[in-house]
């Protein structure tokens, strides 16, 4: 059990590092090299524990424009550039509309309000929240990827910083499935990148390089190769490789 080298946190505990206005570093690897990472670590970081459960099962609806503006943007490399997601943290019951901005600094802001998962259409509310905070009115919007995967949370100790390991990623886009479930990211989320990290240092230590990962992006690649996915080739290849799996079959 992974849960077994950690002491737990629970979730109102979680308020002290909520780091809305953050750096964000991914690292992504094969399942069979988590375990080993995990005890490593054990001592410098608590785990979430919700309700019992430590690997707690998200559900996600992305939107996008009717021409893909948020993907092209982040597929082009574009600062200042936005995702617009539901997003259902199931153990909890929780549902948020979220928006997450990359700005010209590389920070990652997020704003959320509550929601609800089965609304099929925005709220009066969450209209003005989408026109506030982002170039986009719902008029614009779309469904376009539903995700699912479970999460794993560490805590540092000193409350500066929060980790975010996601497993069994699986995609849903145009009634077909794809499943990565070999596929481990891992999110370290900081006010500052300057701040040490004992898992940053560990996944150096065996040699897991820093490398970017959108989950959005990735699955809309992935799932429709004729959108513009240049950027993205090589990484789909290095997943293939790490999982030993053709994704585009």
């Amino acid at each position: 059990m992974k849960d077994r080298y950690f002491i737990p946190i629970q979730l109102e505990q979680m308020n002290q590092v909520k780091l809305m206005n953050r750096t964000d570093q991914k690292f992504w690897f094969h399942v069979d090299d988590l375990q080993d990472l995990l005890q490593a670590v054990s001592d410098d970081y608590y785990l979430l524990n919700v309700n019992g459960e430590y690997e707690i099962p998200y559900s996600t609806t992305y939107y996008d424009t009717g021409n893909n503006a948020m993907y092209i943007s982040h597929h082009n490399g574009k600062l200042n550039r936005y995702k617009i997601r539901r997003r259902s943290y199931l153990s909890s019951g929780l549902t948020f509309l979220e928006i997450k901005k990359k700005n010209n600094k590389g920070r990652t802001i997020k704003e959320r309000i509550k929601s609800s998962y089965s609304q099929p259409s925005f709220t009066a509310q969450e209209s003005e929240f989408i026109s506030s905070h982002t170039p986009f009115s719902i008029e614009d919007l779309r469904p376009s990827l539903t995700n699912g995967f479970s999460r794993m949370t560490l805590v540092n100790k000193n409350f500066k910083e929060r980790c975010t390991i996601d497993l069994d990623l699986n995609y849903v886009a145009n009634g077909d499935a794809i499943v990565l479930d070999k596929l481990v990211i891992i999110e370290i989320k900081r006010e500052g990148s300057k701040l040490y990290s004992p898992l940053e240092t560990t996944l150096k230590a065996v040699r897991i390089k820093r490398a970017g990962f959108s989950k959005y992006c990735m699955g809309r690649s992935i799932a429709d190769p004729g959108l513009k996915q240049n950027a993205f080739k090589k990484k789909i290849r290095r997943i293939e490789k790490t999982i030993h799996q053709d994704l585009h079959t």
